[in-house]
Parts: structure tokens; sequence; C-alpha cells
């Protein structure tokens, strides 16, 4: 790839408002490499080289993307969300690697409690997880970020907010889209690497490390192309949760095994608590398989499947610092702390083992022949083959080889997508027209059967009828939209847009051994406006506008999900509204010849947000509908090359974000307080050297200010388990291009440190090294 197809690919990504109805091709289609690599016409920049996104890039609001080569020379990229690492305003909260269950999707205005205000697609197959938002109910909805490999990708592109009607209203904060290799010829690819996180805090002092290897394989011929990518992930994280007790909740009093170990500081409120152990560390162990065919029945038809297969097989291990007289470790029973007594519970330090084994499917059939009349039929499924969670409800050291316990099961958990569509470009009708129209159908079933096991919690099969807790229920999206986008006038451009959606919620229910209840069905349908304008100022200067609705209904977790026990419960509310946002900005956008600059102002309005928290004064949460949010801010980006000196490039953003509850009837308190895991300020930066054709230098920092947990702000020391803190982090990165063949890299993650929190603790210092063939 030469340098002008590299800049081209970098216009493109940072300044989609340009691209015309060419960079709309699809991602698959064969390239014309003697096309020329950019045009530059009237405010059109049209990108040639590689695979372009799928992102609908002729609305003219803010995208911002990254490539397989930027990705390979400037990120640490262990999971496929590393590769939105240093992109303006997003936040992926990856607590170690291979983060299965927690790596939720932060964006401007949503919070990493929010998994279901944003879209992630792999080749238009959807990797959101809208069973579910966020964590809650005894399960997680974080995106299946792991049916992609960071090897695979081709480039990530993300759009800022709900500005397109070809996407649900889950888009509200953002739409991730990922383009993976179909290879032109043939070509392969191996690699090994090793990584290792020396970590300390609290009485933990350990060393956490793990491999990963991958391999693919592809080529094409004649009217057949095809794609296979494997890869293993065998990580040891630190931990995760940590068993507490407040100072006031001990008995004055010996009563009880004195014991020593007891790590004394404050909690979220400042109030003096005890640590005395940890609860989880994951050892897990994870395989990836994809397969994609794709065949040409004419020049501008092509059919593509994609097979995706998953496993995990994790176990969740925890460690008491308490010790009696004779420095053996004690896990359950009254303990005596500083002249206190307390009583552990049996299962005070937890232990866990998860095995999933997940599919993808994805078949579309679509023209690409850039007249009058394009479309596209496609449809997907993500199947949870198997799922279980097993868990003691006996004592450590005897849980360790068995006993008593739960299995919670969610096999045949999934969803499915069908979708039509289809672009006219309308001859002989004043100005430029680009018509996109479509219909959908989205649907989601959550099944967990939460039973005490027979035998062994270890392997013992379900007990029949012996229902801990059961929750189940069904819900489905029916869509219409159609957008047209206008050149109306030489330096004008226009985009309004429509979307229709029928949402309906059945067959749920929640289930425990002494009720069970079951809910009626509910239906809704709304209908959400687009609209997009942008004028050519100068000719390197682009001002644009947009403004969207978006309607965010609740998942089948918010409604049905209930848990009961331990030392919180959460419950459901089977009524919950919809979230509706008004989400709308203002950019203005320069080519510098050299580098790309961006300034974005933006403005979000949502009604009735749906937020999963404690009711106030109990230990019971559950998801409840605030009134209103409002958050204003402004982001600043940049990206350069050769800045300064040949061989250098630079990217920087600073994202501020005034993010306000204003309206909150069930939580006065909550009233005037910053939304709950969204940061004030947030910025990037990192600058890539590049001094001859074999070595790459990066050095790479990401700032987040002061947020919170709470809807009231309560948490007030975010430097503590459960608290969401600021940090700063500095990351490095050396690649070396060993021959035409080899080469290897060599990186380390939070150089300076940084001890941080987003409820759990975040990584500290870890490093990371590879070696990589390329034929």
């Amino acid at each position: 790839m030469n340098k002008k197809t590299v800049l081209s690919l970098a216009v493109g990504a940072a300044f989609p408002w340009l691209a015309g109805p060419a960079l709309a091709q699809t991602p698959s289609a064969p390239v014309d490499e003697q096309a020329p690599e950019r045009i530059k016409s009237l405010g059109v920049v049209t990108v040639t080289g590689g695979q372009p996104t799928s992102l609908p890039t002729q609305i003219p609001t803010t995208i911002e993307g990254v490539t397989r080569e930027e990705i390979e020379t400037r990120v640490n990229a262990t999971d496929s969300e590393d590769a939105l690492k240093y992109l303006p305003s997003l936040l992926v909260r990856k607590r170690y690697i291979g983060d299965y269950n927690h790596a939720i999707l932060s964006t401007r205005a949503s919070g990493t409690g929010n998994s279901a205000r944003s879209a992630v697609y792999a080749d238009g197959i959807l990797l959101s997880n809208y069973l579910g938002n966020g964590i809650a109910n005894g399960t997680n909805y974080a995106p299946r970020w792991g049916l992609v490999t960071p090897e695979e990708i081709e480039r990530v592109d993300v759009m800022y907010g709900p500005f397109s009607a070809a996407y649900p209203g889950n888009s509200a904060g953002a739409v991730v889209d990922y383009v993976t290799r179909m290879p032109t010829q043939l070509e392969a690819h191996v690699k090994a690497g090793y990584f290792s996180q020396p970590f300390d805090l609290y009485n933990t002092h350990k060393t956490f490390d793990g491999w990963q290897t991958s391999a693919s394989l592809g080529s094409r011929s004649g009217d057949w192309s095809w794609w296979i990518d494997i890869n293993r992930t065998d990580s040891r994280g630190q931990p995760l949760t940590f068993t507490t007790a407040t100072l006031a909740s001990g008995a004055p009093g010996r009563g009880g095994t004195p014991v020593s170990g007891a790590v004394p500081g404050l909690n979220t409120t400042n109030t003096p608590w005890y640590i005395l152990g940890t609860g989880t560390a994951y050892h897990t162990v994870q395989d990836h398989a994809k397969l994609k065919l794709a065949y040409d029945f004419s020049p501008t038809v092509r059919a593509t499947y994609t097979l995706g297969w998953w496993q995990n097989s994790s176990e969740g291990r925890p460690e008491s610092y308490l010790v009696n007289a004779a420095g053996q470790p004690v896990y359950s029973g009254p303990v005596d702390i500083g002249g206190r007594s307390y009583t552990l519970a049996p299962t005070a330090f937890p232990l866990a083992n998860d095995r999933q084994t997940h599919y993808m499917h994805g078949l579309s059939v679509k023209s690409n022949t850039r007249g009058e009349w394009d479309w596209e039929v496609a449809a997907s499924l993500y199947d949870y083959a198997k799922d279980q969670q097993r868990a003691p409800t006996v004592t450590l050291p005897l849980a360790a080889f068995g006993g008593a316990g739960t299995l919670q099961d969610q096999d045949g958990t999934g969803w499915n997508t069908l979708a039509a569509k289809g672009t006219w470009r309308p001859q002989g009708v004043g100005g430029a027209h680009i018509v996109d129209f479509g219909i959908g159908r989205d649907a989601y079933k959550l099944a967990i059967a939460k039973n005490n096991v027979l035998g062994s919690w270890l392997d013992g099969p379900a007990v029949p009828g012996s229902v801990v807790g059961n929750v189940g229920g069904r819900t489905q999206t029916q869509s219409a939209w159609v957008q047209d986008s206008w050149g109306f006038a030489p330096q004008w451009k226009a985009v309004l847009g429509l979307r229709y959606e029928h949402w309906q919620a059945k067959d749920g229910f929640t289930a425990t051994a002494a009720s069970s209840q079951v809910y009626p069905a509910r239906s809704e349908s709304d209908l959400s406006p687009k609209a997009a304008l942008a004028y050519q100022l100068t000719k390197d200067t682009v001002l644009k506008a947009s403004v969207g609705r978006a309607v965010r209904y609740p998942t089948v977790g918010e409604l049905y999900g209930a848990t009961s026990g331990g030392t919180l419960s959460f419950i459901n509310d089977p009524n919950l509204k919809p979230e509706k946002s008004w989400t709308g900005e203002l950019s203005a956008e320069k080519d510098l010849g050299n580098g790309l600059a961006r300034a974005t102002v933006f403005h979000e309005t949502t009604k009735d947000a749906l937020y999963n928290q404690l009711i106030p004064n109990s230990t019971v949460s559950r998801v409840q509908n605030v009134d209103k949010v409002r958050t204003t801010g402004l982001e600043l980006a940049y990206t350069g090359q050769d800045v300064f000196v040949k061989g250098l490039e630079l990217g920087s953003s600073l994202t501020y974000a005034d993010s306000k509850i204003v309206a909150n009837a069930a939580f006065p308190a909550s009233v005037g307080k910053w939304q709950p895991r969204v940061p004030r300020w947030r910025s990037t930066v990192y600058a890539t050297y590049r001094p001859d054709a074999r070595w790459a230098f990066t050095v790479a920092a990401r700032y987040s200010g002061r947020q919170y947990s709470n809807l009231d702000n309560s948490d007030v020391n975010a430097n503590a388990y459960f608290g969401a803190s600021k940090y700063f982090t500095v990351d490095l990165r050396v690649v070396l291009r060993i021959d035409k063949r080899w080469s290897a890299a060599f990186g380390i993650d939070n150089a300076n440190n940084e001890q941080y929190w987003n409820f759990h603790p975040y990584p500290q210092r870890t490093y990371s090294a590879e070696l990589r063939f390329d034929l």
C-alpha cells in the first residue's frame, strides 16, 4: 500500500462527511486498483484503496475510523475491541485480556452501564447483545467481541449518534462497524503472542500472564473467495471483585476465630471497611473460528456466508486474606478482626465455572451495479448453543473439590435478524439524489434457568423442579425506513430520513422456588426522523449539522430479569417505558494538507432513560425510568501525517461533556447530579514515528476525568472497589519488520502503572510481545 492510498484511507475514515456515492460500495466487492486513489471535487472525497466501511457515509455526520495497518502499527491489540482504544470519546470497559462478559462500550453521552445504547456490527452481523443492558440479574450483555479477532479486521469505523434511519434506536450512542478480511489472492498469517501483568493491590502481589495464538488463510479463485481464521487465548486476569465488611457491621467483642490480614480502608462513601480477600480472578481459555465464503453470481451480484464459532471455559477463583494463628486461610464462620466479631457466609468467597459455546451465522446477497438501482437481502443468527455457569453453595476449601451448588443455564438464548435494503439513484431528477430504504425484523429470546445441582456443583446435572430462579421472554422489532441524500446545490448536501419501528414484548416470566409470575404481552410503535446538512464553506473546509431521534426499547432482561439472594437482589419491572432521545451536533472540519481537524458541538436530551440502580435505603436494585437526562459537549479531533518530520503521525482528541440528570421524580436526590459513568473530560493522543520501512515506534496516552456510578453521586471516593475513578495511562508499542515475511512487536499498556477503577480494578502495567508471519 503506497502513501497516497494510506492518506486516502485516513481521509475517508476521519472525514466521511466528504464521502460521495462511490464510498457506499459493497465492502467485499472487488476494488479497481487502477482507479484514482483520491478524487476531491465539490467537497467529495472518494476512497478506492482497501475495503471501505459499510456505514452510510453519504450522511454528513461524524464518522471516525482506523485501518488494519494502523491497528497493527499503533495498538497492542489482543481483543477486537482494542481497535477502538484511541478513537475520540470512546471507552470499552475491558477488565482483562479476554474479558467476555463486562467489556461494555461507552460513548459521548452514554456510560459503561449502557451497552444497549450502542450498536456493534461485523460485516453487517449484529454483535451487540440486546437481550439486556449492562450487567444485571446474574448475567451479562456486553457485545460479542470474541466473534471477531484483531487479525481478521480490515478496518473499523464509528458513526457517532443516531443520524441514520438504517439503524435502530440502540444507535443513540454510536454505531461501530467492523469490516473483516476477504482476500483477492492467496494469503496466510500466523501470530503468537505473550502478555504479563505484575499486579499489586491490597494483599494481592502476583503476576498474571497468558498466551494468544492465531492463524488465518484465504484466497480467491474465479467467482469464489474464502477466508478461515482461528484463534486461541489463554489468559489469567487480576482479581476483579473483593469480599468486604464495613467496620460498623462487626459486633464489639472477641467472638470467633482471631484472624489477621484484613486490609483497612474507605469505601466509595468514605465509610471505614475491611477488604477481606478477592472474589473473582478469571482463568479463561477461549477459542474462535471463522469461515467466510463469497460467490460472485456476476460482476455486480455477490453472495456471502459467514460462520463464527466461539467457546469459552473460565474459572473464577477467590483468595482469602484472612489467616488464623496457624497461618491457615479462613473462608467462613465467625471471625475476630481487631476486636470486632464478623460472620462470614459460606459463599463470602465465591467460586464460578463458566462454559460457553456460541455460534454466529450470516448470509447476504447484494448487488453493486452503481447504476440506478442496487439491493441487498441479509439474515443473521446468534445462538447460545451452550451457556452455563456453575457456583457452589458450600464453604471453601471444601467447595474447591465439590459439594452442593447451582447451575445457571442459558442454552437456547439468542437473536436473529432479517433485512431487505435498496438504493435508488434517480436519473433526470433535479439535484443528485441517493435514496436508501429498507425493511427489517430483529428478534430476541432470553432463557435463564437456575437450579440446584445433583451431586457436585462442578459437574452435577440440574435437579428437576429444584428452581432457584428462572427468567425468560422475547422481544422483537419490525422496522421500515427511508432516507434521501440530496446534493441540491454545488456546495450543499442535505439528508432527510425517517424510521418506523413496531416493538413487541411477550412470553415474559419469572419464577423462584416459592412463586412464579407470567407477564402480559406489550407493544409500541414510534417514528424517528433524521436530518443532516453540509455546506462546503471553502475548498478545504466543510460545515455540517445533524439531528436525529432515537427510541431505545427495554430489553428482555430489563423487563423480566430478576435475582434474589446474596447481598444484593434485582427485581424487574415489566412496565418500563422506552427511552427516547433527541441528539444533535454541529461540526466544522478542515483539511490541513498533511492533517485533518474537526470541532464538534453535540447535545442530547433523553426522556425516560433506563438505569439499573439501587432503590434508596435498600439492598434491592431495579431498572428504572429516569425522567430526563441532558448532555451538552464539545469534541475536538486531529490526525496528521509527516508532521514536523517525515514519518511522524500524530492524532489527538479532547471531549468535554456536561451530562446531568435534570428530572427524576422517583429519586429526587439525583436531580442536578452527573449522569453515571460519563466523565466531564476525556482525551486521547498518540504519536507514531517510522524512521524507515522496518521500524515503527508509538507512544499513546488516554485520560478520563472524574465520574460517578450512582445516580445521586454518593460514591464520592472513586479510588476504591465499586468506584469509577479518573485515570491517565500511557501505552508504548514498537514494531519491527524483520523481512518480507516476518515481523515482531513489543508493547507496554499502562506503562506508568496507574491504579484506577470502573467498579472493578483495571489492569496495571501489562507487557506484551508477539511474533508474526505473513505469506
